[in-house]
């Protein structure tokens, strides 16, 4: 049985062209804490990218960024004294809010060493490990659908200069993992988007499909990116390594393809819990040895002398246990290429990150919403939400802090602004 292949992210190339509108200004919010931080190893300062900060016993949290920052956003009226950070590699620690208010404090976290109990063996068939991962699905996740609060972040760059960032909260109806026909839903609650950071020469990126696409990166929602019972063939697998991830003991299984298809498979990694055969994160990257392979997979539209080189893919999913049941809690993807026009010397290099936080979970009030509100695959976040960036535009809602580089750009967009 051959597997449809859905990649996480479709690129449409146009003629530069754009028209932008303006939005109002939303009120701050005095019913929440706000913490700002940066996560850091306790050993060697470094900053700590992608940690999970959350409030224990809650579905509330965000991701740090690249550079270790972050924003909590905690509602006055939880009655809860300490917010946690986690990461892959690290001892979860718990911090209390009262002395973490005020500004940017920095939040260190010890590295795990693992001993590993007598129980725990090397897999001496790491697919068969990969098989029962799949086999305890309906055990590990979800049965029931969810309503989930996301944020979630796009950036575009010519070389090294951002030609567009668009943002948006995004309402998600999740359908159950398992047994269930049903496919996510999701709406744009509040959105915004850049106006020209820096001016692109003739060609305009765009990403289609956004949050939505995203939500695609969820591998165990959707097994057939990479990890569906009929993908075990095209795969080689091998045991790389025992780590904590959020204190629980997981093996890391490596995988690369072991066939040639019509279309590129992937390489990279699983986290596998030890204790139940949960898959709890993914690192992988899309195989680029076919270029023109991989080009009909990534381009919508594009003109017809324009070449398109992909050079550099690489995707990240992570789960959070909360009451027994695996959720997906952060997803990001990157794409590196070069365009170049036929007849020309010189090509242009682009990237496009995408990132997508769930910041909080409900099992009340789950009614999948009619499709008149959906966000559509086809759909393009920056062709429907305005130009706007100022301060407090979140409200009480929490976010992904911009990267540096990103914050460098908004930045520059305020000061348009004011003038």
């Amino acid at each position: 049985m051959k597997i449809k292949q859905i990649f996480p992210l479709f690129l449409g190339l146009f003629m530069l062209c754009s028209a932008f509108s303006l939005a109002v200004a939303q009120d701050s919010n005095p019913s929440f804490y706000t913490i700002n931080g940066v996560v850091k190893d306790a050993q060697s300062n470094r900053n700590i990218a992608f940690a999970s900060v959350f409030i224990p016993g809650t579905s509330v949290g965000t991701v740090a960024n690249l550079d270790g920052l972050f924003t909590l956003k905690i509602q006055k009226s939880y009655d809860v004294k300490n917010f946690a950070i986690s990461h892959l590699g690290y001892k979860m620690d718990e911090f209390p809010i009262e002395e973490s208010f005020g500004e940017r404090k920095v939040f260190t976290l010890e590295r795990h060493s693992v001993d590993l109990p007598g129980v725990i063996v090397r897999p001496t068939d790491p697919r068969e490990l990969v098989k029962g991962a799949i086999n305890k699905i309906a055990e590990n996740y979800p049965v029931d659908p969810l309503r989930l609060t996301a944020f979630y972040r796009e950036a575009i760059k010519q070389r090294r200069d951002y030609v567009s960032i668009s943002e948006a909260l995004v309402d998600v109806y999740q359908a159950p993992y398992a047994f269930s026909n049903e496919r996510d839903r999701l709406r744009i609650i509040r959105g915004r988007k850049s106006g020209d950071v820096k001016r692109a020469d003739t060609l305009l990126v765009k990403l289609q499909g956004g949050p939505h696409v995203s939500m695609l990166l969820d591998i165990v929602k959707n097994p057939h990116v990479l990890i569906s019972r009929e993908s075990l063939v095209y795969y080689d697998y091998e045991f790389l390594d025992v780590v904590k991830v959020e204190d629980v003991t997981n093996y890391v299984i490596g995988f690369k393809p072991r066939v040639i298809l019509e279309y590129p498979l992937y390489h990279g990694k699983l986290y596998i819990s030890v204790e139940n055969l949960a898959i709890t994160m993914a690192e992988f990257s899309l195989d680029l040895t076919d270029r023109r392979k991989a080009e009909q997979n990534f381009i919508l539209k594009k003109p017809s002398s324009l070449r398109f080189t992909p050079t550099n893919t690489n995707y990240l999913v992570t789960y959070k246990e909360i009451d027994g049941r695996y959720h997906v809690n952060y997803v990001r993807s990157e794409l590196e290429f070069f365009a170049d026009w036929r007849r020309r010397i010189f090509r242009t290099g682009y990237s496009i990150m995408a990132e997508m936080a769930i910041t909080n979970r409900s099992s009340e009030e789950v009614v999948r919403f009619p499709m008149r509100e959906t966000f559509r695959p086809n759909t393009i976040l920056s062709d429907m939400v305005p130009v706007y960036f100022e301060d407090e535009f979140w409200g009480d809602y929490n976010y992904i802090e911009p990267e540096e580089s990103i914050d460098s750009a908004i930045q520059k967009i305020n000061r348009a602004f004011d003038r």
